[in-house]
């Protein structure tokens, strides 16, 4: 062990492709298991077990995060990083040997203890390598264009594999991305403290609190669009509350707290972990709904909607070079929150009113406009928290940047559910009374049969029969269901608006300072 971090170029380039290794390892697993889950769920029977396949990996990642974050700062983030690519790497090779649904769902639930803890200390290891934040910046271009690449090809890797492979190859595709990722984050990545002082004791009680208050929180919003019981919603929603507030009133009497209660006061961290939360929000909703209307509202195929979608995904990594060529020669970073905002609002606005005769050029531009300006704000966001966060606290703070996004996320997709899933039924019923065909309800009151060419052919040959018009009491449905994705489009508009007044609470931000003082109490292995 020596005290100070000297390493070469070429040192850091092969220990920011380990890094690299391991985001596309883990954004591979959360991008193909869509595509590939509709073949695993039947080959296994166990559709009851269908929605627990992605449940189990997230509470377990979001509850990971946060704790893993406080860990990365005591001891040193490489530990951690090797023992969960070894966790995320077994927990894939047992998902693809599993041979029922349950063995699958506690095989993802252990991938979510590896994933999350991947995330809480990958972002983290960044200033750690690169204290300069400008250099921070432009080597960041890596991660976004790993996780860029992830995002593209997963999809259509994951229907390739499952169709041409079999669908274990899903999981099984991870292990060699595992092995690199683990040979050069084990070769290349230095170990770093930023403390003489030797680790203190992990803080198991808020550790708990803290994964009782997310799970609970968690599996409110998932099970929220599912209409489960109001009894079941209203205990989490009480116990989540309930350990919410243990949770701020143990914090702040441990001498060494999971969650640092100061930062959600910090003039700077607080605006921009509410940003991140916002942007998580937009971001899912725009993701997850738009392909929804793409197929179930104009009756693309899933091909095709994948097409639309893609330059979503590839437009967030060009917004990322773009802005790493800009942001570090303003005099003011910050201007460029506004500008990824203007840009992502822009996308969001245009989504308000796209049609099915908007042409396929018009519908690709916007997903364009919507992934420049993410592309411009999530680096943004991450660089901004880690060179205001103290060099003690950096792991922590950026694992509740990412625990933010991922609740954002949730909201947007459970919240935004709820609401297209009220207004869409309210629009068919409407309809449907308007063509005197309220008989059709219990076929039309789920969109699924919009994106299902199997029951839309059983409803079509049942109102045959009975003289109806199968097509247009489909086109009924088809009108209301892009009229509740636009509604929601539109509350991701607002949102932005909100995010525009949390970018103006972010104090000024110097890119040129060096906020990480790396040449004492640093250790280097």
């Amino acid at each position: 062990m020596v005290k100070n971090l000297s390493i070469g170029f070429r040192h850091k380039l092969f220990a920011m492709l380990g890094l690299c290794f391991v985001l596309i390892m883990v954004a591979l697993d959360q991008t193909v298991i869509g595509t590939a889950l509709p073949t695993v769920a039947a080959e296994l029977h166990g559709f009851d077990l269908y929605a627990w396949v992605g449940t189990s990996y997230l509470l377990t990642s979001v509850i990971t995060v946060p704790i893993f974050g406080k860990l990365g700062d005591e001891h040193g983030r490489k530990p951690f990083i090797l023992a969960a690519i070894v966790i995320f790497t077994v927990a894939s090779a047992l998902c693809g040997l599993s041979q029922s649904m349950l063995e699958l769902v506690w095989a993802r639930t252990l991938q979510g203890v590896g994933g999350g803890m991947l995330v809480s200390t990958t972002f983290a290891s960044v200033p750690d390598l690169f204290p300069v934040a400008k250099d921070r910046l432009r080597w960041q271009v890596l991660f976004s264009s790993a996780f860029g690449l992830a995002n593209v090809v997963g999809p259509s890797l994951g229907g390739y594999l499952a169709q041409y492979w079999g669908w274990r190859w899903v999981f099984f595709v991870n292990l060699p991305v595992g092995l690199l990722s683990l040979l050069f984050v084990w070769r290349y990545l230095p170990r770093i403290r930023h403390s003489d002082q030797p680790p203190e004791r992990l803080d198991y009680v808020g550790s708990l609190l803290v994964a009782l208050t997310l799970c609970s929180f968690q599996l409110l919003v998932e099970w929220l669009p599912l209409h489960k019981s109001p009894a079941l919603l209203t205990a989490l929603g009480v116990v989540g509350t309930l350990a919410a507030i243990a949770t701020v009133w143990w914090e702040r009497r441990c001498p060494n707290p999971v969650l640092p209660l100061s930062m959600f006061s910090h003039p700077s961290l607080a605006p921009l972990l509410l940003l991140s939360l916002t942007m998580g929000f937009c971001m899912f909703a725009v993701m997850y709904y738009a392909p929804l209307m793409l197929q179930g509202g104009f009756g693309f195929s899933p091909n095709e909607a994948g097409l639309l979608i893609t330059p979503l995904a590839v437009f967030i990594t060009v917004g990322s070079i773009v802005n790493g060529r800009i942001v570090a020669r303003l005099p003011s970073a910050n201007f460029m929150l506004f500008v990824g905002l203007g840009f992502f609002a822009a996308g969001a606005l245009l989504l308000t009113q796209i049609s099915a005769t908007t042409s396929h050029a018009q519908i690709v531009g916007v997903m364009m406009l919507c992934g420049i300006g993410l592309g411009m704000l999530l680096p943004n966001v991450t660089l901004f928290v880690q060179a205001s966060a103290p060099r003690t606290q950096l792991g922590v703070a950026t694992a509740m940047l990412q625990s933010m996004r991922m609740m954002g996320g949730m909201l947007g997709m459970a919240l935004g559910g709820t609401f297209i899933s009220h207004l869409y039924l309210s629009g068919v019923k409407g309809a449907l009374e308007q063509q005197h065909g309220s008989q059709w309800l219990s076929w039309l009151h789920d969109p699924q049969i919009l994106v299902n060419h199997e029951l839309a052919g059983q409803f079509a040959a049942s109102a045959g029969r009975a003289g109806a018009s199968a097509a247009a009491l489909l086109e009924a449905a088809r009108g209301s269901l892009v009229g509740a994705i636009h509604v929601s489009q539109w509350a991701v508009v607002v949102t932005l608006l909100l995010a525009l007044w949390l970018a103006r609470r972010v104090p000024p931000v110097n890119l040129h300072a060096r906020n990480v003082t790396v040449a004492k109490g640093t250790e280097s292995e």
